[in-house]
């Protein structure tokens, strides 16, 4: 059984999380890593020494997972908004056979607002996020991933899309999705 690694990037408050934990469901056996619960640290310190274990950890895991026999798909979010976060993840890697899915999620500004807002006002996050995430949209269009508009899809919906497009044959198109992806495979 070939593993199969699925990335799931894009800007903080798009639905990642929601999303992956709908895929978990549709995937078995499969196992889910969030980039961010390596962040999760009090108090929060972004420096180099930091940036280095973070990497360190993630790909640790990955590596674990990938390796272990239990699992066909393994699941990683994270915002990954540049190529040389891409390579940082997925260098370390290379020895290991994988087949790669990567996918960007994207929404309009107004909705990325919107699901900020709510988190806002729920407590879930800082209003600090809300231009800070609507920053980093535009960066995805220009990634070499399959795009998934979530504007308007439930992450039910948006998980279905995604495990479609994993399981389909190349010939076959997956509404909502665009972007040829990358079909990235380890050693």
């Amino acid at each position: 059984m070939k593993k199969q690694l699925i990335l799931v990037g894009g800007a903080m408050g798009v639905g990642k999380s929601a999303v992956c934990r709908e895929l978990l469901r549709q995937l078995t056996p499969g196992v889910w890593l969030d980039g961010d619960w390596c962040w999760n640290m009090n108090p929060f310190v972004v420096s180099e020494e930091n940036k280095r274990m973070v990497l360190s950890n993630i790909t640790h895991l990955l590596r674990a997972y990938l390796n272990n026999s239990s699992y066909r798909y393994v699941l990683f979010c994270w915002v990954m908004d540049q190529p040389l976060l891409f390579e940082a993840v997925l260098g370390p890697l290379r020895d290991i056979p994988f087949t790669l899915h990567s996918f960007s999620l994207v929404c309009t500004e107004q909705a990325l607002r919107e699901r900020l807002e709510r988190d806002v006002r729920d407590g879930i996050r800082e209003a600090d996020v809300i231009p800070r995430s609507l920053r980093r949209l535009p960066a995805y269009a220009a990634l070499p991933t399959c795009k998934l508009d979530v504007t308007s899809l439930t992450p039910y919906e948006a998980a279905c899309a995604i495990a479609a497009s994993v399981g389909r044959a190349s010939s076959r198109r997956v509404p909502g999705l665009s972007g040829a992806g990358e079909s990235w495979h380890g050693a």
